[in-house]
């Protein structure tokens, strides 16, 4: 039997629409993964209906927002995804970096951060053809000490910074790099190989430098006069020696001749014919 009119208004109202339950809180479908970034905009969107807290993208995800955002099974914290940890570079690191590139930029000479030195001006000629304008003196170029400072023009301390960085920093491995070459000579107001008469050198006009040797990351020397023809380092010397020809316009090694015996001349000289290499 029906209930009378006006009873039936004073009967409280039953909604035929089911409850809202919040989107974070159902289960995702199989058919249909959810990547992290996905999960957590449902989320938010979720969070705009009921009134939920939602943590911003971009900072650290905790286990219960993982779990409101419904994430795939199997998915661990350790693989979420990245770009939602921001990096951050402790001050300490960032300090150290910056002090030490101020450093560089003290020491710089020619205009190039890697190529360390004191600049010297114009050296004075003791006998006429020796000398050299706006000279520097290294102490390094590309992280590679010298063993002494070597005064030289620009020009040729651009030159051994190529043959450096590119070719002989890791000539005898990537583990065991060259960190320091051994100066035999750099600027000497002189006749080439010292003999009476002859033109004067490149040495004489900061223009040269001679390489005995070169100190490895472990401690070994390798000489010139050793290195060339001992069977473990004979290949990295020759090709150290080839790759000269280029960056310098004079390459002369154990084979040219007796002068040359125990370490590499290298000078910016240029030849009509190109680079002379021996």
């Amino acid at each position: 039997m029906g209930l009378p009119v006006a009873q039936a208004s004073q009967a409280p109202e039953v909604s035929l629409r089911p409850s809202l339950r919040p989107v974070a809180m159902e289960a995702p479908q199989a058919s249909r993964p959810q990547s992290t970034v996905a999960a957590l905009a449902d989320l938010e969107s979720a969070g705009r209906v009921v009134g939920a807290r939602v943590r911003p993208v971009g900072r650290p995800v905790s286990e219960q927002v993982l779990a409101a955002a419904a994430l795939p099974a199997g998915l661990a914290p350790n693989r979420i995804d990245q770009s939602l940890v921001p990096l951050v570079r402790p001050e300490a690191i960032v300090e150290q970096a910056l002090f030490k590139r101020r450093m560089l930029r003290r020491g710089a000479v020619c205009g190039d951060i890697e190529i360390q030195g004191k600049p010297i001006g114009a050296v004075a000629a003791e006998i006429p053809g020796c000398g050299a304008k706006d000279a520097v003196r290294v102490t390094s170029v590309a992280g590679v000490t010298l063993s002494q400072g070597s005064i030289m023009t620009c020009e040729m301390a651009k030159a051994l910074k190529r043959w450096v960085s590119k070719d002989v920093e890791t000539a005898f491995g990537r583990r065991n790099k060259v960190v320091s070459l051994r100066v035999a000579a750099h600027y000497a107001c002189r006749t080439r190989n010292n003999r009476p008469g002859a033109r004067i050198s490149e040495h004489g006009r900061g223009k040269a430098i001679d390489i005995a040797g070169f100190k490895l990351e472990d401690g070994t020397l390798v000489t010139v006069l050793q290195g060339w023809t001992a069977r473990e380092t004979r290949k990295s010397m020759r090709r150290i020696w080839k790759a000269a020809c280029g960056p310098f316009g004079t390459v002369l090694g154990p084979e040219a001749d007796r002068y040359h015996r125990d370490h590499f001349h290298l000078d910016v000289a240029r030849h009509r014919g190109g680079a002379y290499c021996r």
